[in-house]
């Protein structure tokens, strides 16, 4: 037996809901890392932080767009997982394509020689094989999350729209 479909406010609560927990989350998160890339001197890490913190802070816009009955706060919602999508792609082909890897502390090379020499790579073609798997990893975990978080706003913008309309 299905449930029945929810009231338009029911929609537009929740809706706001998870753009303000998920916005606030990147905001935070991606702070934080935009900060540590910004002290380690890493600056294409903290630029991508910083613009990943910036999508957290359009979802939170679009949040305030609702609750101030304007209908374009689901544009906002909608293009922040978009444009969160683009920036994390964009930073996992920069990682992918980057030849030369970061250097690492002696104690971790010495892990990752006995991890290589298991498999019986050399450790550049073991740290290759770990960079792909990792960023390949990450973008298509953001192209499943992001693009359902979008889809999900993209499927709630009628509803929302007749919640406004109603004016909650």
């Amino acid at each position: 037996m299905q449930a029945p479909p929810l009231l338009p406010a029911e929609t537009f609560a929740r809706v706001c809901r998870v753009g303000r927990f998920d916005g606030m989350s990147i905001l935070v998160v991606a702070g934080i890392f935009a900060l540590i890339s910004a002290l380690a001197g890493d600056v294409v890490g903290a630029v991508i932080g910083l613009l990943v913190a910036g999508a957290g802070a359009m979802e939170l816009h679009g949040v305030t767009l609702l609750h101030h009955f304007e209908t374009r706060g689901m544009n906002w919602l909608w293009g922040s997982q978009i444009f969160l999508l683009a920036s994390i792609l964009g930073y996992c082909a920069f990682q992918l394509a980057r030849t030369k890897l970061p250097e690492l502390p002696p104690e971790v090379q010495t892990l990752i020689q006995q991890d290589a020499d298991q498999l019986g790579m050399s450790v550049a073609e073991f740290l290759r094989m770990f960079n792909r798997m990792l960023y390949s990893g990450v973008a298509v975990a953001t192209l499943f999350y992001q693009g359902g978080m979008a889809l999900y706003y993209l499927r709630r913008r009628a509803t929302i729209r007749r919640a406004l309309e109603g004016e909650i």
